[in-house]
């Protein structure tokens, strides 16, 4: 056994409202750039739809994540090194610009500018990568809440899977919304797909990312990934994609997304699983018995035996104890409601989620019936097999068994709450109907329905090989490389006057400086680290001696 720790996240899909907040600050922090318009490394589809880019799903046609071979050992879908230097400068495996959408903004000064006229004047749409006028016809989110359009999920991959029963009901039968982000896999494909290794996945907290000094553009990497969430820029020519955020995490922030997730359903924590039975568990003969041997994978960071087996590793106390307390353990383990996206794929998915509860509870109530009574909810989970379904379809290869468990379980938890908060007396046959405990039922609702930023977030913040330097380094402020003693640096006086090479950087702070800033009452700059204060960057915290002409601090 060898222990590795990994960051994982959790979303429980019964609270997402499809606001696109997560979309649009990811959006604002990561690629808000040239080259970058048409790339959402978060976002939010509605189910059923056909998701971005279009079709995605459809490893038929675009040959993504891996596959077992007749000899039980597992081959990227798309071909190993032989086939991937046949097609390496034309790869046809690979969404086009229209399966993404073509970025557009708007031709304003034409609106206003125009000369008096007889018709109203419009801003035209224009392309972001010709600048040339064209017809809107696709974009990230064209489908939304429009689950059930005949015109949008005849493309949906998962729904051509599931019976004609399902497909013609649909409409009349649920709608939800699937918010995503690169997977971070155990097992990634996309890793596995780069000819010039430009991919890796840190051995300290596994996260994907990508080395743009190594990366030669070649794109084998889009199409080996299943879930198409590695993009190109064709500014750079460099391959780009989810970072989870990694520098906020290093410091115990969570990622911009699960920040300001308005309906607070993101979970972030540390899992420890076993490295040697990664591909073990990857390989296994049925799809449908993935989930389980993914699950078997993830160790329980209390057992004595798996604390030992971090430790030799080299994972820090602070890592473990971090690993103890996660809320992902909890959900995919001890209450046994999260489950990963396309285990299929064998990439071994790290971002799981919750299934929605409530299009059961509403069809219930709809037919005049107590929608929260466990005797109703229960019978409908039997007879409402559509939604399980195409549930199944996304999260256990599908497998509906393993769905409606999990139904049923949050169900009794829906259940058992409503006699407590109506001031009744519970009822212990609830939970034992699902195989649990009164208290583990009170726990899942706390952590659900109740958690705190803290309980939501259980993020380590320090490296053991690097916690010294980044203790040292967390109220510090970025510096140049070029302030040396006669060098041309940027904090002394410049060619073009006093002021000109002197500015400390208006929005530019280290995450370390930013944490310390969010979890303090003072301010960065110290006695022993004395620093120009920034009126436009200042937050208020604290005032600095001589900060006022004529006197101290004041407050």
């Amino acid at each position: 056994m060898k222990v590795m720790a990994q960051m994982a996240m959790v979303m429980n899909l019964d609270k997402c409202i499809g606001c696109h907040t997560c979309s649009v600050t990811c959006k604002q922090a990561w690629t808000n750039r040239p080259g970058m318009e048409y790339v959402w490394f978060n976002n939010v589809e509605t189910r059923p739809g056909q998701g971005y880019p279009r079709t995605y799903e459809d490893q038929e046609r675009w040959r993504g994540g891996w596959m077992r071979d007749r000899k039980g050992r597992l081959r990227l879908r798309d071909g190993g090194k032989l086939s991937k230097l046949f097609h390496i400068f034309s790869n046809p495996k690979m969404p086009s610009m229209d399966d993404y959408y073509e970025p557009w903004t708007y031709d304003y000064e034409n609106l206003t500018n125009a000369p008096l006229g007889e018709h109203m004047p419009v801003a035209p749409p224009r392309s972001l990568i010709s600048g040339e006028p064209m017809k809107i016809e696709w974009s990230a989110n064209w489908d939304d809440s429009l689950g059930g359009s005949p015109e949008i999920v005849s493309g949906d991959p998962v729904l051509a899977q599931v019976s004609e029963k399902v497909r013609l009901e649909l409409e009349q039968t649920y709608m939800f919304y699937l918010p995503r982000i690169c997977e971070h896999c155990l097992n990634p494909s996309c890793v596995a797909s780069c000819p010039s290794g430009a991919l890796y996945k840190r051995s300290e907290d596994g996260i994907v990312l990508v080395d743009q000094d190594r990366c030669r553009g070649w794109r084998m990497c889009v199409s080996g990934c299943p879930y198409k969430k590695v993009y190109f820029n064709h500014k750079t020519g460099k391959a780009e994609k989810c970072t989870f955020c990694y520098p906020r995490i290093e410091v115990g922030l969570p990622t911009v997304c699960s920040e300001t997730c308005v309906g607070r359903l993101r979970y972030l924590g540390l899992v420890l699983y076993d490295v040697d039975r990664v591909l073990e568990a990857a390989s296994v003969q049925n799809d449908t018995d993935l989930y389980e041997a993914q699950k078997s994978v993830l160790l329980d960071p209390k057992d004595s035996a798996v604390v030992a087996g971090a430790r030799a590793e080299g994972i820090s106390e602070e890592w473990i104890e971090a690993a103890q307390r996660s809320p992902i353990y909890a959900l995919i383990h001890k209450y046994q409601v999260a489950l990963p996206l396309h285990p299929e794929y064998r990439t071994m998915p790290m971002v799981w989620y919750i299934p929605p509860l409530s299009p059961v509870v509403d069809a219930v109530a709809r037919d005049g019936h107590d929608g929260e009574e466990l005797g109703n909810l229960f019978g409908a989970l039997e007879a409402l097999r559509i939604p399980i379904e195409y549930l199944a379809g996304l999260f256990t290869a599908g497998d509906t068994a393993v769905v409606e468990g999990v139904l049923r379980r949050l169900a009794a938890m829906r259940s058992y709450m409503r006699d407590i908060n109506l001031g009744r007396e519970t009822q212990p046959h609830i939970p034992q109907a699902v195989g649990m405990t009164e208290e583990q039922i009170y726990e899942m609702y706390r952590l659900l329905a109740l958690a705190k930023y803290d309980e939501r977030y259980v993020i380590p913040t320090a490296y053991i090989a690097e916690a010294h330097a980044l203790e040292s380094q967390s109220l510090e402020e970025p510096g140049c490389s070029l302030s040396f003693d006669g060098g041309p640096g940027m904090y002394e006086s410049g060619p073009f006057g006093e002021a000109s090479g002197g500015p400390v950087p208006v929005a530019v702070e280290t995450f370390h400086a930013l944490q310390h800033r969010q979890t303090t009452d003072g301010i960065a700059v110290t006695a022993k680290q004395p620093s120009r204060v920034n009126l436009l960057n200042w937050d208020g915290r604290g005032v600095p001696g001589g900060m006022f002409p004529g006197g101290g601090p004041q407050q």
